[in-house]
């Protein structure tokens, strides 16, 4: 990643060889008069210069180092002598230092890749004393920055790309600007001209607003003299037959209304694991996933599960090559199937190159300031996590370095969104951070999900950055469901449930979209080990047709039994519960094929059933669409279901019975003016009046 750093001071001396040598040039009047003959004795005899020789010294924080900046400050001292001026050459440019005692110091602009910075003395008559030279390399892209207004008026779609930048450090014209429709929008975009078809040139464009409802999606490709270019996208909502521009800061790509998630431990899947996933996306296709959350990928250390981040930039090798990775990307994109990776941008492994230049020479590392440090100058961390040292989001090149990241994967390899761990602790030390991040990724790619690792009850989230967080409480990792798994046999399970999935009483933010699981990288042995074959199909069945997005995770539907941080050995994914992975299936149809299992309206009901141990709520739409009621009997004994019918859904009570469509057969649900209905144990129900063509 970096050069090996000076150790020490660089000098550059002005000693007699370097006198005769100047001597021989002949370089200012100064000069030309101290090489006279009696001066030239004083050489040969060893007599002392009249003056002293300056000697030029580079100051620490213009080590060798990466920069994610495009100006830096460097520093330079000056001792034994006298300089007239000291510059700072980099780039075919030279900037002039001021002087502070015997330090000069001045503001260097770098450009991308490697800038060689040399310190020069001029000495009186013109004559030059330059340092060894200062590796800075520039880790930004220097690129022009595509950037798109729209409007809409009079029937029109305005897009203006006039607003675009040059390449930053330079004045460098953009010289075109190129607009084209992204492949899959609900219908033909329309110009005064025609349809736009490839690339259609002009700083602005008008298209005629579309009817067919969707989302339309456009790009907009700059380039200015030097070549260079710089891609944006951007999308507008056709509803109801009418175009509208959306809320970029918060609204969410349609795809997520639909999302079935499922979580993957590469390195259980086999080995090198990008071709081990991407052999079974197949079976992840044809059980109904369309998304898949790849645990943390980028490089690690090797007896770490890969939250220990060493290089953001660089994938594990053991995982495959970039093009294996690629590769993987574009075969899920292939099968409907969009790819989340899982970042870590809260903190670094303490074997990263940053954390360990630091550690080795302290304040005096380009890298101190990038940790995040107590009042005696200790980094922090969260929890025991003594490995895992927190960023210090104060630092401007910390934050560039890690929004950078966060677009390099979506820019260079497709990637459709990302599962952003320890969110909670840069919202505790940067709270405008994230939607500062959220605009730059949006400008690349306007439909990537963004997950938040924390509560989908603080509304910080969604208005910062966010389209979905957790299904957890108040507290880092608490999932929100676990207190009704510790009950007493579920005695309380109802009420219990209600309260994890209503948060009494602030409830959750508009709009919230909750991010539901039984199992993750976090919950230890899996809910199949703790709580049987049973409850787990009930809990599935709930998953799965409550608003939100449910994640299904490595193995669930084949009833594996492991714990993420402690299983070594790739898993054999053979079903060890018959029917299970079919049960996953059936459940993820449903979804799938019934828009009021996506809506995000559903009311629990209050039965008088007996045992205790049940679950009922209805789910619905604002939209046309059947009302469905799910009831869930998590005991091993029948329970009878004794409620009367949701207010406003009388219609589920037009007949004498409804359908299961879970399973697949008629059931008797009325005992007069209420329902009434027989769930046996360990047992869940999704009725519908009739069953869904």
């Amino acid at each position: 990643m970096q050069r090996k750093k000076s150790t020490g001071w660089e000098e550059a001396i002005l000693d007699r060889r370097s006198f005769m040598r100047l001597c021989a040039v002949g370089a200012g009047g100064a000069l030309i008069a101290a090489c006279q003959p009696s001066l030239m004795e004083a050489v040969e005899t060893s007599t002392p210069f009249p003056t002293a020789t300056p000697s030029v010294k580079l100051r620490h924080n213009v080590q060798d180092q990466d920069a994610w900046a495009w100006v830096k400050q460097v520093q330079v001292g000056v001792s034994d002598g006298e300089c007239e001026r000291v510059i700072f050459r980099t780039n075919g440019q030279e900037f002039e230092a001021q002087p502070d005692g015997d330090t000069y110091s001045t503001d260097v602009r770098l450009a991308e890749g490697e800038n060689q910075v040399h310190a020069v003395c001029i000495l009186k008559g013109g004559a030059e004393v330059e340092s060894e030279p200062v590796l800075l390399t520039g880790r930004l892209r220097q690129v022009p920055r595509a950037e798109i207004q729209i409007v809409v008026e009079d029937g029109q779609i305005i897009l203006d790309g006039s607003g675009s930048l040059p390449a930053e450090g330079t004045q460098t014209a953009i010289v075109e600007y190129k607009w084209s429709a992204r492949d899959g929008n609900p219908a033909p975009l329309l110009l005064t001209n025609g349809e736009l078809i490839g690339e259609e040139s002009g700083q602005t464009i008008s298209i005629a607003a579309p009817t067919i409802d969707g989302e339309y999606y456009i790009h907009l490709r700059v380039v200015d003299e030097a070549g260079r270019e710089d891609t944006s996208t951007i999308y507008f909502v056709v509803e109801n037959g009418q175009p509208r521009v959306p809320d970029y800061d918060h609204e969410n790509p349609a795809w997520l209304e639909t999302a079935v998630v499922y979580g993957v431990i590469p390195f259980l899947f086999g080995s090198p694991a990008f071709h081990a996933v991407r052999e079974r996306l197949d079976d992840l296709a044809d059980l109904g996933i369309n998304a898949i959350w790849l645990g943390p990928i980028n490089l690690h250390p090797a007896d770490d599960y890969g939250y220990a981040v060493e290089d953001y930039f660089s994938l594990d090798p053991a995982y495959g090559t970039e093009d294996d990775f690629r590769s993987l990307v574009q075969a899920a994109h292939e099968r409907g199937i969009r790819v989340l990776m899982d970042f870590v941008p809260n903190h670094t492994s303490d074997t990263h190159p940053y954390f360990l230049d630091a550690q080795e020479r302290g304040p005096e590392s380009p890298y101190w300031d990038f940790y995040d440090r107590d009042e005696n100058g200790n980094y922090t961390y969260y929890f025991e996590w003594t490995n895992l040292p927190n960023l210090n989001y104060d630092h401007p090149e910390v934050r560039r370095m890690i929004t950078e990241a966060f677009a390099y994967w979506v820019r260079e390899f497709d990637v459709d969104g990302f599962r952003v761990d320890v969110v909670w602790g840069v919202k505790e030390r940067r709270p405008e951070f994230w939607l500062e991040w959220r605009r730059e990724l949006k400008r690349i790619k306007p439909d990537l999900m963004l997950l938040a690792e924390a509560t989908a009850r603080d509304p910080y989230y969604f208005e910062n950055g966010f389209d979905v967080a957790y299904d957890w409480i108040n507290r880092p990792g608490g999932w929100a469901w676990e207190i009704v798994w510790n009950a007493y046999k579920y005695r309380l399970l109802s009420y219990n449930m209600t309260t994890a999935l209503t948060n009494p009483p602030d409830g959750y933010p508009k709009d919230a979209v909750v991010f539901r699981f039984i199992n993750n990288n976090d919950t230890g042995k899996r809910f199949i080990t703790r709580h049987g074959e049973g409850v787990t199909r009930v809990a599935t069945a709930m998953l799965l047709t409550l608003p939100g997005i449910p994640c299904l995770y490595t193995g669930d539907e084949y009833g594996l039994e492991f714990e993420p941080y402690q299983q070594v050995e790739p898993l054999t994914f053979e079903e060890q519960v018959p029917g299970l992975r079919d049960y996953h299936r059936h459940l993820i149809e449903l979804r799938m094929d019934i828009p009021t299992l996506r809506s995000r309206l559903w009311d629990p009901i209050t039965t008088d059933a007996i045992p205790q141990s049940v679950f009922t709520y209805i789910r619905y739409s604002d939209q046309s669409g059947t009302p469905i009621l799910v009831l869930l009997n998590f005991s091993e004994e029948p329970a009878e279901f004794r409620f009367d019918p949701p207010e406003g859904f009388n219609s589920l009570s037009s007949g004498v019975s409804l359908y299961d469509l879970l399973n697949e057969e008629e059931v008797p649900a009325f005992d007069g003016s209420r329902m009434r209905i027989s769930v046996p144990g360990l047992t869940a129900r999704v009725l519908a009046e009739t069953p869904i063509a």
